[in-house]
């Protein structure tokens, strides 16, 4: 029972997701980070308000903090962009440029009498003019 823990501790998915959820949660306080200390100012000097929590909706006693969802958006914008333009983008690149381009489908097949390729709907060998049963079709 204790091997089989360790094994499925020690497979490389589960690794792999324990690193990634790491490094996330690191990543997402340093975008927290510029957000709140950066990218905030900047906007609120624009708009003309000191930060965006302060942004609240007074409904019949209600309060709807709607700074702070503008605040939790555009962090969640700035870690998507940054998540794609930085990891995303250049290992499609690399993927793309070492992944073996795929073959396509076969059109033609051998005839099985004088082997010459013929069309995958051919019923008549264009060459010995011997009659072909039709080509399998995939599943």
């Amino acid at each position: 029972m204790i091997k089989g823990f360790r094994d499925f501790i020690l497979r490389g998915n589960v690794v792999d997701l324990a690193v990634a959820v790491v490094i996330g949660a690191a990543f997402t306080a340093i975008v927290n980070a510029l957000v709140t200390d950066i990218v905030n100012p900047l906007i609120a000097a624009i708009v003309r308000k000191p930060d965006f929590s302060a942004l609240i909706f007074d409904l019949h006693g209600g309060k709807i903090k709607y700074g702070d969802f503008l605040n939790a958006a555009i962090s969640f914008l700035l870690i998507a962009a940054t998540v794609y333009f930085i990891f995303v983008l250049p290992i499609n690149a690399l993927l793309k440029k070492y992944r073996p381009a795929q073959a396509a489908p076969p059109t033609t097949r051998p005839c099985p009498e004088c082997l010459s390729d013929i069309p995958l709907g051919a019923k008549r060998c264009s060459h010995c003019a011997q009659p072909v049963s039709p080509a399998p079709t995939a599943a």
